[in-house]
């Protein structure tokens, strides 16, 4: 990699997890061990036990899912900077979708471990007590442009919650409204619609009930400057003081996760390179519908270092 190229690490959100992820990074690196027995303090309860054995039912719970994502998305980062030292080139910028952007937090020495995982179980608790308040979801739809959705959208009474690359973008709304807004997308040509497993209609008003509740709780937390500037997930600008920041994670509760623009943005400053670290390889998928021609790394557990690495 020319020594002029910038790399950008980005970190997935909600629906990466999986039974097993982490136990590789457990047994093999020490720096892998102290995130999970940190995380495990903090929240008083083996968070680690639940991501390597289960049950998929405990952990699909957005309460659970959110620290366990976060953790182990950290444990990637730290082993692949424990074996890599030198070799892993550092980033000009971090990002995170939706939930990783509590990972990139981490990542840009804004909030401490601990802090993250506590705010995030928190933050799934009242996502999903909103759900129960305003019964929703969310619907991915393929294949149609941003103002073939915002129309949809208009006319179901829903809203687009996340903007991901071109052709996919996902609403969320009331359950009848998707149904609708579904209908909708179909006769304007969408080429698929995908129900996601989610327990409320997030990034929208929706969302609302619980903006004052998660504003005290993040108001209880100390967060620094980030070390390393973080993409916003709403204006797909960097954050660079702590007040922005906790003003971006009131915002992106209800507010669009705007991914394309956020990776586009990192694009046009300079970044060739992006390295998905954490479970899964969504945001890699994503990036390359953006642009093609950027290069993209996985790490997701220790023989994707190895690769990278070497």
């Amino acid at each position: 990699m020319a020594e002029t190229s910038k790399v950008a690490y980005v970190f997935p959100g909600q629906g990466s997890q999986k039974i097993g992820m982490g136990l590789d990074l457990y047994h093999n690196h020490s720096s892998a061990r102290e995130v999970f027995d940190e995380a495990d303090a903090a929240l008083g309860f083996p968070l680690s036990r639940l991501c390597f054995e289960g049950p998929e039912e405990e952990l699909r719970k957005t309460k659970n899912a959110q620290p366990a994502i976060l953790v182990v998305s950290i444990t990637c980062l730290r082993a692949a900077q424990e074996v890599g030292n030198r070799d892993l080139p550092p980033p000009t910028f971090v990002a995170g979708h939706s939930l990783g952007e509590y990972t990139a937090l981490v990542a840009a020495d804004a909030l401490s471990i601990s802090d993250a995982v506590i705010l995030t179980r928190e933050r799934g608790r009242l996502m999903y007590e909103a759900g129960q308040r305003n019964p929703g979801s969310m619907l991915a739809v393929i294949g149609l442009d941003e103002q073939a959705v915002e129309d949809v959208c208009l006319h179901s009474k829903t809203e687009i919650s996340n903007v991901n690359c071109p052709g996919q973008i996902v609403i969320s709304g009331a359950i009848d409204a998707l149904a609708e807004a579904g209908e909708l997308a179909k006769m304007k040509g969408a080429r698929r619609l995908i129900p996601l497993k989610v327990s409320g209609a997030f990034h929208s008003a929706l969302m609302g009930p619980i903006i004052a509740e998660f504003s005290e709780v993040v108001s209880s937390f100390i967060f620094h400057p980030p070390a390393i500037p973080i993409i916003a997930n709403v204006a797909a600008q960097p954050l660079t003081d702590s007040k922005s920041i906790k003003e971006e994670l009131l915002k992106q509760l209800r507010s669009c996760i705007q991914w394309q623009k956020s990776v586009e943005y990192m694009i046009h400053s300079g970044v060739t390179a992006f390295y998905e670290i954490g479970h899964g390889t969504v945001l890699t998928g994503l990036i390359k519908r953006i642009n093609p021609e950027a290069q993209t790394f996985n790490i997701s557990g220790t023989e994707d270092i190895m690769q990278v690495i070497n």
